[in-house]
């Protein structure tokens, strides 16, 4: 049965998602266990380190549990740039608008802390063909790809999405 993604919210991280993001994480079939592992650690980290200000979470939730998330900070010795970490959606509502509405969320909450720039880093691999599409589809423009960066054969692309002019530019 289909599932009306466009009943959904998007709320903070609870603790009660780690397991059902985790599951979630894992049935996309694109993200390594390193991967994985790298993201509950993030996960943990903002559920259990309430003071940090490095990473922030979204969940997008249609009523019955997470669909979807998003994993952003501000970028370390920058002015206004952000890092989009993570952004996952159940493979079972690709194409029905989660990531969009993902999407539309970070940019919102960029804005809202005078961000200018979103600093996304994905694979070059045939795996995440579908990723990079997304990311193009958003509006985000190849920045950056560095040969064999993961490993050889697969490059690390960088992609951006500017938000506000910048100045003198």
């Amino acid at each position: 049965m289909p599932v009306d993604v466009l009943t959904g919210t998007i709320r903070a991280l609870r603790p009660a998602d780690r397991e059902p993001l985790k599951g979630l994480l894992e049935r996309t079939g694109v993200f390594t266990e390193d991967e994985i592992s790298i993201a509950l650690e993030l996960i943990d980290c903002v559920l259990h380190k309430p003071e940090q200000k490095d990473y922030e979470i979204a969940v997008y939730d249609d009523g019955n549990g997470p669909l979807g998330y998003t994993c952003i900070g501000p970028t370390p010795g920058t002015d206004g740039t952000y890092d989009l970490y993570w952004i996952a959606v159940a493979p079972e509502v690709h194409g029905r608008g989660v990531g969009r509405e993902l999407d539309l969320h970070v940019e919102s909450t960029v804005r809202d802390r005078q961000g200018r720039l979103i600093i996304a880093e994905t694979s070059s691999t045939p795996r995440y063909d579908a990723t990079r599409m997304f990311y193009q589809r958003r509006g985000y423009a190849e920045l950056a790809r560095i040969s064999g960066y993961y490993r050889p054969g697969d490059d690390l692309v960088v992609y951006g999405k500017t938000l506000v002019p910048q100045q003198g530019a």
